[in-house]
């Protein structure tokens, strides 16, 4: 798989693209295969406002049900729809098609971690 060189991630195992002032929002490679095959995601509604590090989503697998935490604040303008019909796009392509929503940032972050930030991090 690769891995686009312009994502940060979060300790809990989000990742975050930010461009200009969107993020999109997903879970890392990591986490899907930590979770197992997903079977359910639950999507926030567009235009709610979440707060950095607020449960914003849930994914469910046939292992465990997780919340989803947001890398950074601002209010829904997307959500990846597909998953609704398709959830298997998070494990089967995390940092592209498996795409969960796309906030316009308003500017609290948690502390983001860089690619290789993040695999030292799950070395650790």
């Amino acid at each position: 798989m690769t891995i686009p060189a312009d994502l940060k991630y979060t300790k809990d195992h989000e990742w975050v693209r930010i461009e200009g002032d969107i993020a999109t929002f997903g879970i890392s490679d990591h986490a899907q295969e930590a979770l197992g095959d997903i079977v359910f995601v639950e999507l926030p509604e567009i235009g709610r406002t979440i707060d950095a590090g607020e449960a914003y989503a849930v994914v469910e697998s046939v292992k465990a049900v997780s919340d989803v935490y947001a890398p950074v604040a601002g209010e829904v303008i997307e959500v990846n729809e597909e998953l609704e019909g398709e959830p298997e796009k998070v494990n089967s392509d995390a940092y592209g098609a498996g795409w969960i929503a796309k906030v316009k940032m308003s500017g609290e972050t948690l502390e983001l971690m860089s690619d290789d930030e993040y695999t030292t991090f799950l070395e650790e």
